[in-house]
């Protein structure tokens, strides 16, 4: 259904066609992104005119479907539904069993417990048959479509005759915190009402009254505010910021796929912060993913170039690349190489001109700018190659989270029944850390406003504030500070 899509993109814009699509020409192929977890649809037509036609018609249904209002949306409802039965049942009788009925739930979203859809499908099967059909398939759908809670509220509000007047819409609105009159209540039946004729008196029925509610106007969500509503000119750390942990993970921690569409569906959700665990890959070149763990592997520079394509889509306010470094020197110099190179004018590499070093810019200041979070050599380098080993403040907090574990794990059993594929893990860990602790002074050099270091006590940080620089905690960690100085 066109309601499933998200987006549509032209040419080799997604993993899947960047991977194999190399066989069709780029103007031949575009892709269709859906909502929630569904694969992208990537696609390739016979000729660049075929493409444009597709990719034109659907931005135009898209476009048709968020233009049309509730009522126009209820029209369109039993053609859908029709459709959607046609598809469920399989046997193609006309008659839906409950397996049939299970699989129209699937169909149209809806998780529905099997007991109490069992127990719906039993009250509807009046000829108790063990099908649905006609009337009692209706009747099945109408109950889905109930909301006890809202017809509970209408009663309160229409009395006994469960007919709202204009007055009586108008204290219901006064009741919500809205400053209604009776002229904007009527607006609202004239906008909502699916009767004409309770329409002409200024009467709201039950269906109405839902359809309000459900609609955008009727969300508790302030419509103003899906727009940028606030004060973007305060420091950067004044804001909260919407933040990915382990981007690049499309399902689980363990052992799910990584891929740059993570990366993609985060930055379109309005993430402004997205991680990557960056580890020694071959041929010279980083790869990222979950360490130590059976999930798959993506170039560093791929992720690169999906950032680039996709970081100000959504927001023109700044990107944070926050990195997990576990790289040796040269692969650490190679990663400042391309994002040089990829993000070009989009990467900050020194500080705003005319900015005061003892405060961080605005998200308005860094508008369209990506900022790389990571460690930093201490400036003038002292070390003869301008190489120094840090600590690594995630690092650092990850260590005390495993060693917590550790100690959990301990007291659970012996260290034979846990066996030695940890112990190797661990002997790797220790072989990358110790390359993985030293910055190459290409890297430093692209962390600017955000120099991740170990937290230096709260004391310490009151005193002496230093904007740029951020520290990571364990949950363990952080409760213990909320405990002592919250």
């Amino acid at each position: 259904s066109v309601m499933h899509i998200e987006g549509v993109r032209e040419g080799h814009q997604s993993e899947g066609l960047r991977k194999y699509g190399a066989a069709f020409p780029e103007r031949h192929c575009f892709t269709l992104v859906f909502k929630g977890k569904r694969k992208n649809l990537d696609l390739a037509a016979r000729g660049e005119e075929d493409a444009h036609h597709w990719v034109q018609g659907l931005a135009k249904l898209m476009g048709r479907l968020q233009a049309m209002s509730q009522p126009e949306k209820l029209d369109q409802y039993p053609f859908w539904i029709h459709g959607v039965l046609q598809r469920a049942d399989r046997n193609k009788d006309n008659k839906m069993s409950f397996r049939e009925v299970k699989s129209m739930l699937r169909m149209i979203n809806i998780d529905m417990d099997d007991v109490y859809a069992y127990k719906l499908f039993k009250e509807c099967d009046r000829s108790g048959n063990e099908r649905l059909e006609g009337r009692e398939l209706e009747e099945f759908c109408r109950r889905l479509l109930r909301r006890p809670e809202l017809e509970e509220l209408f009663g309160h509000y229409s009395g006994e005759d469960r007919v709202l007047s204009a007055e009586e819409l108008r204290d219901f609105l006064r009741d919500q915190g809205e400053d209604a009159s009776l002229r904007q209540a009527r607006a609202v039946i004239r906008a909502y009402e699916l009767n004409e004729k309770a329409r002409q008196q200024d009467l709201m029925m039950l269906d109405g009254f839902m359809m309000y509610l459900l609609s955008a106007a009727g969300d508790i969500l302030n419509q103003e505010h899906t727009k940028v509503h606030q004060d973007m000119s305060q420091p950067l750390c004044h804001y909260f910021i919407s933040s990915s942990h382990n981007t690049y993970l499309t399902r689980n921690q363990i052992g799910g796929t990584s891929s740059t569409e993570a990366y993609v569906r985060a930055l379109m959700a309005g993430c402004r912060c997205v991680e990557l665990d960056c580890w020694e890959g071959s041929d010279g070149e980083p790869v990222v993913y979950h360490g130590h763990t059976l999930t798959s592997k993506i170039l560093f520079r791929d992720v690169i170039e999906s950032i680039r394509d996709y970081a100000f889509k959504q927001s023109p306010y700044p990107v944070i690349l926050s990195l997990e470094n576990h790289c040796g020197l040269e692969q650490q110099a190679t990663m400042a190489r391309h994002m040089k190179a990829i993000l070009g004018d989009m990467l900050l590499t020194q500080p705003l001109e005319g900015q005061d070093p003892h405060d961080l810019p605005s998200p308005e200041q860094l508008k369209w700018k990506v900022l790389v979070k990571g460690k930093k050599l201490p400036e003038p380098w002292h070390e003869p190659q301008g190489v120094t080993s840090l600590p690594d403040p995630e690092e650092e907090e990850e260590e005390e989270e495993e060693e917590e574990e550790e100690e959990k794990l301990q007291e659970r059993s012996s260290r034979q029944v846990r066996g030695s594929p940890r112990g190797m893990v661990l002997g790797d860990h220790g072989v990358l850390a110790k390359d993985a602790s030293q910055v190459a002074p290409e890297l430093s050099a692209v962390v600017v406003y955000c120099q991740a270091v170990p937290f230096p006590g709260l004391a310490h940080a009151l005193r002496h504030p230093r904007p740029c620089e951020m520290s990571s905690f364990s949950e363990r960690k952080a409760r213990k500070l909320i405990k002592e100085a919250g």
